[in-house]
């Protein structure tokens, strides 16, 4: 069976709207461009779809200088990149510390929409963060680093995993439920599960542990609110359970560089 890359995300702003390519610059810490900006609460606390499901409504698109936001009811901004001599904050995702640029021109706009007093960050090429701390050496590599993703800088999940879970719900539900930035096609269910090393196109990752899910893959994000259901994750439940919690699709860290493209043939190493 042949695999290949069907699709490419990113999603800019974490958890925020994703975008669809054709193909995608591989940098060390995932996808270029890919959780970029963050929003931030007064306490400089991280905030996430899984608090404010509204989030996943905020459509992004960047450029090398700026970036547009837009979102149902509200004027787009343009916020230029902040510069890399403007203020820091120290922050965290998950327990993994990070110190990003204050984005202060799009506060305003982003505490309007959300409702509560919220900030909003850049991660720019200065700004450095390890990947997920807690881990402490289990997965990757010293030196390996990650955007403002919640642990690791990539995700890849199997088309054929989707298509399991689609046959046991009422509802069926769109891959993007679950933010992968790489999905692959022409393989059984879960196979993902079974890598440890692969090659896509030009470029290679490890596969370094299965993603654990939560509440967020109940939001839907053209809705920008929770399923009344819980879907998928109360049926994911039933048959994806383990020690860990629930899992669906895997994490991967970079190993080789360069792009990856739609139609690219997936290469499993180990």
């Amino acid at each position: 069976m042949r695999m290949t890359l069907s699709h490419i995300y990113t999603y800019p702003l974490k958890s925020g709207a994703p975008r669809t390519h054709d193909e995608a610059l591989l940098e060390p810490r995932g996808l270029a461009g890919d959780r970029r900006f963050m929003v931030i609460d007064a306490q400089a606390k991280f905030l996430t779809g899984r608090q404010l499901p509204r989030l996943t409504l905020i459509r992004v698109t960047p450029s090398d200088t700026h970036t547009q936001f837009e979102a149902p009811g509200m004027p787009t901004l343009t916020l230029r990149h902040p510069a890399a001599d403007a203020e820091r904050i120290d922050t965290e995702v998950w327990g993994a510390a990070v110190k990003p640029l204050l984005a202060s021109a799009g506060d305003e706009w982003i505490s309007a929409f959300l409702g509560s007093a919220c900030r909003m960050v850049y991660m720019d090429p200065a700004c450095t963060r390890a990947v997920k701390a807690k881990y402490d050496g289990k997965y990757g590599r010293d030196g390996d680093e990650v955007s403002l993703a919640d642990g690791f800088p990539l995700l890849l999940i199997s088309q054929a995993a989707l298509d399991l879970l689609n046959t046991k719900l009422v509802q069926p539900v769109p891959m993007l439920r679950f933010r992968p930035n790489l999905v692959v096609a022409g393989t059984v269910a879960h196979a993902e599960d079974g890598w440890r090393h692969i090659r896509v196109g030009e470029t290679e990752f490890e596969v370094t542990k299965p993603c654990v899910r939560c509440v967020f893959t109940t939001v839907d994000f053209e809705r920008g609110a929770f399923d009344p259901a819980g879907e998928p994750l109360r049926t994911l439940i039933g048959y994806r359970r383990t020690p860990d919690g629930v899992t669906f699709g895997q994490n991967l860290i970079p190993r080789r560089l360069g792009r990856v493209r739609v139609g690219d043939e997936v290469e499993v190493i180990a």
